[in-house]
């Protein structure tokens, strides 16, 4: 990171702040007061949840408030199959759902998905039961992320606009998008779990002042400013309760780790970006952070595998198995092979290019293969094409998932400080990894996420890809200046969102 931006405006690196810095952040830039601050963040949050959940289609996948019932029947199981297949009523279209012996005469079935999404519905479906909309409330939860993004990326030294940019791209130029709007099952789970990770990540730069500085940098003792708080008061009561300073761990880097652990009981393949609470966090050494980080996600990691446990005879759940070798025996199509493993290395290559090229059916003259099953298109001679035309379309989304930079090219802002930090800066180092190793794993399973408009496991990772491109937007405004930065980062932007939209729009019509 530029040293402008990491030592403050004025001063020697280690002078005191004098009284005319007494009106400026650490970047230059005047404060904002709290009440300020938190009036933006409610203002995202209110825009979002308007967008969300303005045009929210009608539910069919609800698999965590049948477990939530199930639970409050006191059973791990769900009660399956309940209802009709065609139409779907009820679960009895649900492929997710591994038949087994029940213990109370009910036919059951085990849903694989980590539980804490029916934990959130648990109150929810006790006071409604099955007419609890849990889209609504996962939509709800969705604007709340929102809101989570702006606080954890006020803890970097970036200027505001840099920030609410930030914000607005992951609200409107992501697949968070599409998979608010939409929060069925699989959605569901990203949306809780996207959550938590913005608040442990949050906690942990707020418990690292100098996280963001490069090797060669020296701490402005005002950077403690930027990057300070988030979580001290929970974290307070936490080493109050359980004198973890005695044990030689950091009370901020345990709450953060217990968020992070939390969030894996949510989206399993989050455990993956475990490196980054190494290299950032409180604790003061990467021992000390990694130990801390550790003890914290131990608690609810080692509670799923318990539930896991007691409720399968086996610590992973058994229905992936089940669910891989019924999606690839009956989806012959998606490039599914039987003979490989549900997590193989093989599966790499066509993932990658799903995750990286993969564009929308421009032009098509069959509908592309998934659900269209390869339908004509275009069959009445003369046929206009049209933008949202699903009989006769200009293009069409890939539902196995389109390219990450093509439906959110405002991730390339992530280069700059990546090529720059590397290696150098313990922020960028540990988001790196955190990236990389979720990715890798992510690649080597053999769904990408299908049906999707983007690229859904994009959200395992995001609140490190936003760090970056926080990060970057910062650093082209330092390199070319407030007036370029600023077309460079409107441009980058409006594409997002403006491809983002679109795909919110066709997964409306094709009733994804």
């Amino acid at each position: 990171m530029d040293r402008r931006v990491a030592q403050g405006p004025s001063g020697p690196p280690d002078s005191p702040p004098s009284s005319s810095d007494a009106g400026t952040a650490p970047d230059g830039s005047p404060r904002w007061n709290t009440t300020v601050s938190v009036a933006i963040g409610l203002g995202f949050v209110l825009t979002a949840l308007l967008v969300y959940t303005i045009a929210q289609p009608g539910r069919i996948y609800d698999h965590f408030e049948w477990q939530a019932m199930a639970f409050l029947e006191g059973q791990t199981a769900i009660r399956y199959p309940v209802g009709t297949f065609s139409p779907c009523t009820g679960n009895a279209c649900f492929n997710d759902v591994l038949p087994i012996v029940s213990s109370d005469g009910v036919p059951r079935g085990e849903i694989p998905f980590p539980p804490l999404p029916a934990v959130l519905l648990l109150p929810f479906v006790a006071l409604w039961g099955r007419t609890t909309d849990s889209q609504l409330v996962f939509g709800i939860l969705a604007a709340v992320d929102v809101g989570l993004c702006w606080w954890m990326l006020g803890k970097l030294p970036i200027r505001r606009l840099v920030r609410a940019a930030a914000t607005a791209f992951f609200a409107f130029g992501t697949v968070f998008w599409y998979s608010a709007q939409l929060a069925t099952t699989w959605y569901q789970a990203h949306i809780l779990a996207v959550a938590l990770l913005l608040l442990s990540v949050g906690v942990a730069l707020g418990a690292d002042r100098d996280a963001a500085i490069d090797e060669d940098d020296l701490p402005h003792p005002d950077h403690a400013d930027i990057v300070s708080g988030g979580g001290a008061g929970v974290a307070g009561i936490l080493g109050r309760a359980g004198g973890l300073a005695r044990l030689g761990l950091d009370r901020r880097q345990v709450l953060a780790g217990l968020l992070f652990g939390l969030a894996c009981t949510s989206r399993l393949t989050i455990v993956f970006g475990a490196p980054f609470f190494l290299l950032v966090g409180g604790g003061g050494s990467w021992r000390r952070r990694g130990l801390s980080a550790a003890v914290g996600a131990a608690i609810p990691i080692g509670a799923l595998l318990l539930y896991n446990l007691v409720s399968t005879g086996q610590l992973i759940q058994p229905g992936y198995q089940y669910l891989y070798e019924l999606e690839a025996s009956f989806y012959t199509n998606l490039g599914y092979h039987l003979d490989w493993s549900i997590e193989d290395p093989r599966y790499i290559p066509q993932n990658l290019w799903i995750m990286l090229f993969n564009t929308p059916a421009i032009l098509p003259d069959v509908f592309p293969a998934g659900l269209g099953n390869g339908q004509a298109l275009c069959t009445v001679p003369g046929a206009v094409r049209g933008l949202f035309d699903p009989d006769c379309p200009l293009a069409v989304p890939r539902d196995t998932g389109m390219s990450l930079l093509l439906t959110s090219p405002a991730y390339l802002f992530a280069i700059p400080p990546v090529l720059r930090g590397w290696g150098r800066n313990r922020l960028v180092t540990g988001s790196v990894l955190a990236i990389l190793v979720i990715t890798f794993v992510n690649l080597m399973h053999f769904s990408q996420g299908w049906v999707q408009v983007g690229y859904r496991f994009s959200l395992d990772f995001v609140p490190w890809a936003l760090v970056l491109v926080a990060l970057g937007m910062e650093r082209v405004r330092v390199r070319f200046g407030p007036a370029v930065a600023g077309v460079l980062i409107g441009v980058g932007l409006v594409l997002s969102v403006a491809v983002n939209l679109w795909g919110v729009i066709w997964g409306s019509v094709l009733g994804w």
